[in-house]
């Protein structure tokens, strides 16, 4: 697996290693950081890369920016060059994984709004372990975050102290991974990702206003579904008593891409295999992100 060499920093690339960030800057002391994860997909065939849905990761980057009242903001054209030197730079030989934070660099009092800088870093990253055995998870006693509190339709890293609790509550009580409710006991997100489940041949995921992430991997599936099936998921409000009703379930993000879940508190969902439909959507996933399906070439940027 190929390493990391050099990483960017406010437009210019730095050794990996050498990158500094002021330990009293406003990016340490408050959390004032939005941050993408973007997967740039290697295509054998032409020796380039796809980098996938870079215009919306950009969109979210730029709305979490603009709540966060950072006094600049970056746009997608500047942002591209960026990562393609970034990319290149290192050298890659297999599929990179691109963490792009944007931060208030200053050191300041709370309400500082700048200045603003930016950390791009080009990583190789395995696949997921349970993306073939599938996940057992615990629904968490640690409830997701309000709106109204940290809203966490938007990637701050200020959001992920609350996910990290319920990561590590999971992982102590034995569980591969966690399950978060709202504040009024309606199924949210994993801590890493969305969550989907089939119900009576019915794919089901949380609503929007259900405090999760506006994921774009989550986009994609409920597009593709409807384009595979000429069917809509059903983007609602999930009882927790629903989970254990469920045939199927399966969470999604651009760093997990797409996870079986295959137990949900010590209950096996369904026959506590892999089932149709995960499948199906996880082929389509595959061969769309590497450009093997002709459709929707505008998510792909090349390089």
């Amino acid at each position: 697996m190929w390493t990391p060499k050099l990483l960017m920093m406010n437009g210019e690339l730095v050794p990996f290693a050498d990158a500094k960030l002021h330990p009293l800057s406003l990016a340490v002391t408050y959390a004032t950081t939005v941050f993408e994860g973007v997967r740039a997909y290697h295509m054998p065939q032409t020796g380039q890369f796809a980098l996938f849905r870079l215009a919306e990761h950009v969109k979210r980057l730029q709305v979490g920016m603009k709540l966060l009242r950072m006094d600049r903001s970056y746009d997608t054209p500047y942002l591209l060059e960026c990562l393609e030197r970034l990319i290149r730079a290192n050298e890659p030989d297999s599929d990179v994984y691109v963490r792009l934070l944007v931060y208030v660099e200053g050191t300041g009092l709370m309400a500082t709004t700048g200045p603003v800088g930016f950390t791009a870093a080009a990583m190789p990253r395995e696949k997921p372990k349970f993306a073939e055995t599938g996940m057992s998870l615990g629904v968490s006693s640690w409830n997701r975050l309000e709106d109204n509190a940290s809203p966490p339709r938007i990637k701050s890293t200020a959001n992920y102290h609350n996910a990290r609790l319920a990561a590590l509550q999971a992982k102590s009580d034995g569980y591969d991974g966690a399950l978060m409710l709202t504040a009024a006991g309606k199924v949210s997100e994993a801590p890493i990702a969305c969550f989907f489940m089939v119900r009576d041949g019915v794919l089901i995921t949380p609503s929007k206003s259900s405090g999760i992430l506006e994921s774009i991997t989550r986009d994609t599936i409920i597009t593709r579904y409807h384009e595979l099936t000429d069917k809509q998921v059903e983007e609602r409000v999930i009882d927790r008593s629903e989970l254990y009703f469920a045939d199927e379930a399966f969470l999604c993000g651009t760093g997990q891409e797409i996870i079986p879940v295959v137990k949900i508190d010590q209950f096996a969902v369904g026959d506590g295999g892999i089932g149709p439909i995960t499948r199906q959507l996880s082929r389509d996933y595959f061969d769309l992100v590497r450009g093997v399906l002709p459709a929707h070439p505008e998510w792909r940027t090349l390089i």
